[in-house]
């Protein structure tokens, strides 16, 4: 008798959807569930275009994002219905977009409806609650804008090759070094391409921070953040420069195999791994030895709570 007590107590405290509810998320998943298909297949199997895969990181984005919401139900409800006509707008835009078939315009209507939603059904009040969920599938939607940034990346990509050529002269491999190329004695030659730049590992480990910023609370300090933020950037840079090294020694040596291993294989994703790792590592260091003292100035008084129960 007790535990048929205590297991309808359980199922009590689970809220019931309102069947408005249920028509808007079964209308999101017949418009958008064969879009999230071949995202996802595409991240996973790298069957999408190579700029598309730049936005891979939306495998964790987007389900952090659907749990921001559900765990901001309870503050969602208790705001007041006010219909924000910027919200209509963005509703209608929205319908435009998804019609237009332009691919890069389709992926990008998700944001505009979901934006457009949270302004008509509670207003400025509904956004705020709901900004961070939107930041991060505004930031994991696949667009073309990786293809537009490596055509202003040449001066990093030279970086990268006089780094490359300094580390592997330091270790007894003579190479030359011309703008974004790297030339070894026995005639081999590297190419620091726009692709290899490290824009994608930049990208990921922004957005990975972004989202540890937010679940440990960290965000609340600036100081603390802006560090974390510029050591992950820092740490992306010289990874990437770590990997291109490691690729040119690869070329240089004759290892093919190798070579494509880390270049297009999985052993890349073995590296990225590591490399999010690094993010971790540094967030819980910052965390240990630089705690935010409970009555901290540093912090903002306004905005988002961290995603806890």
């Amino acid at each position: 008798m007790t535990a048929q007590s205590s297991s309808t107590v359980n199922r009590s405290k689970i809220p019931a959807l309102a069947p408005a509810t249920w028509a808007i998320l079964g209308g999101l998943v017949l418009l958008y569930g064969p879009l999230f298909y071949h995202w996802v297949h595409g991240w996973m199997f790298k069957s999408i275009s190579i700029e598309h895969e730049y936005y891979s990181h939306g495998v964790l984005g987007f389900p952090l994002a659907a749990y921001c919401v559900w765990q901001n139900r309870d503050r969602w409800n208790t705001l007041a219905d006010r219909k924000n006509l910027l919200g209509a707008a963005f509703l209608g835009l929205a319908a435009v977009m998804y019609l237009s078939g332009l691919a890069d315009i389709v992926n990008l209507s998700l944001f505009a409806l979901l934006l457009g939603m949270a302004l008509w059904l509670k207003g400025l009040d509904g956004l705020k609650l709901q900004a961070f969920p939107l930041l991060l599938v505004l930031l994991a939607v696949p667009t073309d804008m990786p293809y537009l940034a490596t055509t202003k990346v040449l001066p990093l990509q030279q970086v990268i090759a006089s780094f490359i050529g300094v580390i592997l002269n330091l270790f007894g491999d003579p190479v030359t070094v011309n703008n974004i190329y790297v030339y070894f004695t026995d005639g081999a030659i590297i190419e620091v391409a726009p692709y290899c730049a490290g824009l994608k590992l930049l990208f990921t480990n922004i957005y990975v921070g972004l989202m540890l910023l937010y679940w440990t609370g960290l965000w609340k300090s600036r100081s603390r953040s802006l560090t974390f933020m510029g050591a992950v950037v820092a740490l992306s840079f010289f990874a990437n420069v770590l990997r291109n090294t490691v690729l040119s020694v690869f070329h240089g040596g004759g290892n093919d195999s190798a070579f494509v291993w880390l270049h297009e294989g999985w052993g890349g994703d073995v590296f990225s791994l590591f490399m999010l790792g690094g993010v971790f590592w540094m967030l819980t260091s910052i965390e240990t030895y630089w705690p935010i003292p409970g009555d901290n100035a540093d912090s903002a008084s306004n905005g988002l709570s961290p995603a806890r129960s």
